[in-house]
């Protein structure tokens, strides 16, 4: 029975790398399911390289100009969402 708890703890600790990487880039606005799929193949590299992806979003003026944009379009879609079901 001590065999099969040490196969679930290793099982949950794991996982974590591929859960967490496909969180990030959900968050982000790319697919959850290739990075999980990816974060259990490649765990390390997945996430250093989703790390990176990220950081040059960020980093770049160009694309944080773009996010903003999207920003603030989605928000006066909302606006005009809410003034027509009004």
């Amino acid at each position: 029975m001590l065999f099969v708890d040490m196969l679930f703890v290793m099982a949950v600790a794991i996982s974590f790398i591929p859960i967490l990487t496909g969180y990030c880039a959900h968050s982000r606005g790319r697919s959850f399911w290739l990075w999980f799929a990816l974060g259990w193949l490649l765990p390390l590299v997945s996430f250093f390289l989703l790390f990176a992806l990220i950081a040059r979003d960020e980093l770049s003026p160009g694309r944080r100009l773009l996010g903003e944009a999207r920003e603030i379009l989605r928000e006066a879609e909302e606006k005009a969402r809410t003034k027509t079901k009004l």
